[in-house]
């Protein structure tokens, strides 16, 4: 399939660029754990006609004429939405997970009202009332924790900050946390304190899809994801919730918060929700998972410090500080011979979130590329020699030539020029 074509005609800068990219992929290995690699059928999609049509409003109540392709195409990525995750209402128009989230709390929140959310050092994430986001900067936060032992969420606690600051809108879901969520329990806490209940799965939405990390959609009011990540669609976002408030959502994504939907991207969408109903879907997740516990025992027998001693998702988080370096010496470091992950913030971490004390490994990327158990060994092998040695160029060039042999074992877009 030839990407590139008219761009390399129209545009050769650009078309270097993307070009660029593809080699990037092909040749690198990427643990970054919220990155993926799209299907082919994903970017068409993506790149498709549809890229062309305004189609403000919802299906059948559209503001334009000549909606009835989009009108099909929209409804087509509702039901499948609702069918993959057992909800009443899916709204698919989000551009991204951010605005998914603010939908809600536009739905929910009057300016000043208090949202309780994971703290953002603790795993949660810049919307969830971060105060140089709009979510702090309109709404009133209080943050629950981890303990500060075993890392894990004390729902004991988290109720009892319910109870005392009761909170209009209580957040479980974040972007760090490597164990499942009892969401039984937060709906529970949610509905003692008075207040609704969201779950952010942007991380985690594969998983849920794939039958290998507890669903939330039962016990949540309102459930906002990606489309991206471990889902392995194309970039976007879109709200989940039960039928009683699906006129309250819908408003509040359009025209409360957007304008016209990005057709293509729904197209897009669309596809990733039918890739994710089929049962080789399901054996992926379950490949991920196993491979993120794979992976992380490697590197805590390495000597690492693994935060929470584990992981039960497509991700986890190491702390550095033992080895004297921070996240983000790690990150440019393991760029340097072709592994990209991200410098990560570990919980109560004192160090600025530009620095951090830790680096976030994932493997949705790696497990789509086909790699297994013992190219997980082999990777936190090399991640591992490369951190213990980092002034060696010796062990840095021959872990950058492992690294593309592991990349042209396993190529991902074999198709694409």
């Amino acid at each position: 399939m030839d990407c590139t074509g008219e761009i390399a005609r129209i545009d050769p800068e650009l078309s270097e660029a993307i070009a660029l990219e593809l080699e990037r992929e092909r040749t690198k290995i990427n643990l970054i754990a919220s990155e993926n690699y799209a299907s082919p059928a994903v970017l068409q999609a993506q790149g498709s006609v549809l890229t062309n049509k305004y189609a403000e409003g919802y299906p059948d109540r559209r503001y334009y004429s000549g909606c009835g392709p989009t009108d099909l195409t929209e409804s087509l990525a509702i039901a499948r939405a609702k069918s993959l995750f057992g909800a009443e209402h899916a709204n698919v128009q989000p551009h991204s997970g951010s605005q998914a989230n603010i939908a809600v709390y536009l739905t929910v929140l009057e300016p000043g009202d208090t949202l309780m959310a994971m703290d953002l050092t603790c795993g949660g994430h810049l919307t969830h009332g971060a105060p140089f986001n709009l979510s702090g900067m309109l709404y009133r936060t209080v943050s629950y924790g981890v303990d500060r032992s075993s890392y894990l969420l004390d729902y004991d606690e988290i109720a009892q900050i319910a109870r005392r600051e009761k909170p209009k809108l209580l957040i479980a879901g974040g972007s760090s946390y490597p164990r499942t969520i009892d969401f039984e329990t937060m709906g529970r806490i949610a509905s003692d304190a008075g207040a609704a209940l969201m779950v952010d799965m942007a991380h985690f939405a594969g998983l849920v899809a794939g039958g290998v990390h507890p669903d939330p959609v039962p016990h949540a009011d309102f459930v906002t994801s990606t489309t991206h990540k471990t889902l392995r669609g194309a970039r976007g976002g879109f709200i989940l919730c039960g039928g009683e408030s699906k006129g309250r959502i819908d408003a509040a994504v359009f025209p409360g918060l957007q304008g016209g939907p990005l057709m293509h991207a729904v197209a897009a969408k669309a596809v990733c929700f039918k890739e994710a109903m089929e049962p080789e879907f399901r054996e992926y997740q379950q490949r991920v998972v196993e491979n993120s516990r794979v992976l992380c025992e490697k590197m805590a027998s390495e000597g690492f410090d693994i935060i929470s001693g584990g992981t039960e998702t497509h991700l986890f988080l190491v702390d550095l500080r033992p080895f004297g370096m921070t996240g983000h010496e790690a990150q440019v470091l393991l760029e340097s011979v072709d592994i990209n992950l991200n410098k990560n913030e570990i919980p109560y971490d004192e160090t600025p979130a530009a620095v951090t004390s830790g680096v976030r490994l994932g493997t949705p990327a790696v497990t789509t590329r086909g790699m297994g158990p013992s190219e997980m060994e082999a990777i936190g092998g090399l991640v591992s020699s490369v951190l213990k040695r980092p002034g060696d160029t010796s062990v840095q060039s021959r872990v950058r030539g492992e690294v593309r042999s592991l990349a042209d074992a396993f190529p991902v877009y074999p198709g694409l020029t």
